[in-house]
C-alpha cells in the first residue's frame, strides 16, 4: 500500500499563497468600500447643508492634480510614452497618480498595456465582454495582474519610476494626511475619501462605460467609444475611441469641441520647456481614418 506523504513545506507554501491572495482581496475591498461608505456619509451631510465651501474646494483641489496624475502621468506619459517630461515633472505626475490609490505606477502601466494588446478579447483585464461590472471594478479582485517583464520591462530600469513605485504607500498616506492637515476630519472626508471615490469610478468608467456606450469616430478592432460625460469628468480620457485609434497621441480630444484638460496640461508643460517629444497625429491621417 502506497503511503500518502504530505510535505509540510509544500502545505505551508500553498497556505501562504492563499493567505496572500486573501489579504490582497481584503485590501482591494477596503480601498473600494471605504470611499463608497464615506461618500454615503458625505451625501447625508450635503442633504443637511452641513458642508462648507472649504470642504468642496478641498475636494476639487485634490481631485484635479491627482486625476491629472492618472491621465497625463500614468496613462499618456508612462504607459503610452506620448511625451517626455523633465525628471522633476515626471516624478510629480507619478506621485499624483499614485495618490489616486489605483495601484503602483508599474502595475498600472502593465495592466493598461495588456488591455491594449488584448482589447475586448480573451485575456483583456477589464472588458465589458466579461460583464459591465467586471469591466468597472470586478477585475480588481482577480489575481492575474499583467507581468511588467512582459508588457513594460523598460520601466523597471527607470530610476524615477522605480522610486515612486516602491514608495507607493507613502503617497497613499500623504493623499489622506494632506486634506486632514488642511481641513481636519471633514477635510479627510471630502478631500480624501470622497475624492478617492470619484477618481476611482471616473477612471473605471473609461474601462466600462467607454467600451459600452457612446459614439465611434474611428474603426478599431475593439469596442471603444467616445463618451462626452466621461470626457468631461476624466479630463479628456472619455474620448476613448480616439485613443484606441491613435494610442500614442498625447491629445485624445481630436475635435475642437472635445474637452481635454490633460492635453492642455501637456501643451503647457511643452511651452515651458518641461515636456518634449509630444506625440500628435497629422490632421490628414485623422481625416483618412475617420468613419464616414
Amino acid at each position: 500500500m502506497q503511503r500518502l506523504i504530505i510535505s509540510p513545506s509544500r502545505f505551508l507554501s500553498v497556505d501562504r499563497t492563499q493567505l496572500g491572495e486573501s489579504a490582497r482581496k481584503a485590501a482591494v475591498l477596503v480601498v473600494v468600500g471605504a470611499p463608497f461608505l464615506a461618500t454615503g456619509v458625505a451625501i447625508v451631510q450635503l442633504w443637511q447643508w452641513a458642508v462648507t465651501w472649504s470642504d468642496l474646494a478641498l475636494l476639487i483641489g485634490m481631485y484635479l492634480p491627482i486625476s491629472l496624475g492618472v491621465t497625463a502621468g500614468f496613462h499618456r506619459m508612462l504607459t503610452h510614452r506620448s511625451f517626455r517630461a523633465h525628471p522633476v515633472v515626471r516624478a510629480i505626475l507619478l506621485i499624483c497618480g499614485s495618490m489616486a490609490v489605483e495601484g503602483t505606477a508599474i502595475t498600472w502601466a502593465a495592466n493598461h498595456l495588456k488591455h491594449h494588446a488584448l482589447a475586448d478579447k480573451e485575456g483583456d483585464p477589464h472588458s465589458p465582454v466579461d460583464g459591465l461590472f467586471h469591466a468597472h471594478l470586478g477585475w480588481l479582485f482577480t489575481p492575474d495582474d499583467a507581468d511588467p517583464q512582459v508588457y513594460c520591462r523598460h520601466l523597471l530600469k527607470d530610476p524615477v519610476v522605480v522610486f515612486v513605485d516602491r514608495t507607493f504607500l507613502l503617497w497613499v498616506a500623504l493623499s489622506l494626511l494632506i486634506p486632514f492637515a488642511i481641513g481636519g476630519w471633514t477635510g479627510l472626508l471630502w478631500g480624501g475619501l470622497v475624492r478617492m471615490f470619484y477618481v476611482h469610478h471616473v477612471t473605471w468608467s473609461v474601462n466600462s462605460v467607454c467600451h459600452t456606450l457612446g459614439r465611434r469616430s474611428f474603426e478599431t478592432s475593439d469596442r471603444s467609444r467616445n463618451q462626452w460625460t466621461v470626457g468631461l469628468l476624466a479630463l479628456g480620457e472619455g474620448w476613448h475611441n480616439n485613443h484606441h485609434a491613435f494610442p500614442r497621441s498625447a491629445i485624445h480630444g481630436l475635435d475642437r469641441w472635445q474637452f481635454d484638460a490633460s492635453a492642455w496640461l501637456i501643451a503647457g508643460l511643452e511651452r515651458l520647456g518641461l515636456a518634449r517629444d509630444v506625440q500628435r497625429i497629422a490632421p490628414d491621417v485623422i481625416v483618412r481614418k475617420r468613419i464616414g
